[in-house]
């Protein structure tokens, strides 16, 4: 047992990074860029027609995806190594590949960004409710409960958008869904650094005998 797994670092890296690129994405963005009324998308690029693209905010926002989601597939790949649960293992790797998409393809970029975006908001939230495989209590709960913020601001956009859009923006509707996954895989990261959680975890993994899935 490795004293400190790739896929821990990797995972809690990928997370801070996509939050602090983010934030500095906005930082540069001109005036009248608000999480209100715009999309965390807008960063790379507003949707067409007439889509406006300010640097270095493109750019930043860009590369913290692709780097980002990088780091998340390499570290779905890694911890399946120890968990061997692909019933966690895909989505956290289909959210890596969803994160690369968005960097690869801008907000202007119709219809390939929304269809990454889409798959981003899925899979992370099934990622976030298939690590009740490899944790426990208390953290697993704290998934359930981010998880939930994501679901259900998700279905609210989509059942009754006047419910909650007119309240937080859409912008500020958007980063209800995002973030709480964003602050999961940091979280998570974090959880299965400590060295003595993670062995215990794979060793209580072999005792049920549920390494296969």
């Amino acid at each position: 047992m490795n004293k400190l797994k790739l896929s821990d670092l990797l995972l809690f890296l990928a997370g801070s990074f996509a939050l602090m690129g983010i934030i500095t994405a906005e930082v540069f963005y001109p005036s009248g860029y608000t999480t209100f009324n715009s999309e965390i998308s807008d960063l790379s690029a507003t949707k067409p027609p007439n889509s406006l693209i300010y640097q270095p905010s493109a750019s930043i926002f860009s590369i913290t995806m692709l780097v980002s989601g990088l780091m998340t597939l390499a570290a779905a790949l890694d911890q399946h190594r120890y968990f061997k649960k692909l019933l966690f293992s895909i989505p956290l790797g289909l959210f890596g590949l969803s994160l690369v998409g968005i960097g690869f393809f801008s907000g202007d970029k119709v219809p390939d960004h929304g269809i990454f975006s889409l798959l981003a908001f899925i899979s992370g939230g099934v990622s976030v409710i298939m690590s009740f495989k490899i944790v426990s209590a208390p953290f697993k709960f704290v998934g359930i409960v981010l998880d939930s913020i994501t679901l259900i601001t998700w279905l609210a956009v989509v059942v009754a958008p006047n419910i909650i859009v007119p309240f937080i923006g859409m912008g500020g509707t958007e980063r209800w869904v995002v973030y709480p996954v964003v602050l999961w895989i940091t979280g998570l990261g974090g959880y299965l650094m400590n060295t003595t959680t993670t062995k215990n975890l794979v060793i209580n993994n072999r005792e049920k005998n549920e390494y296969r899935y």
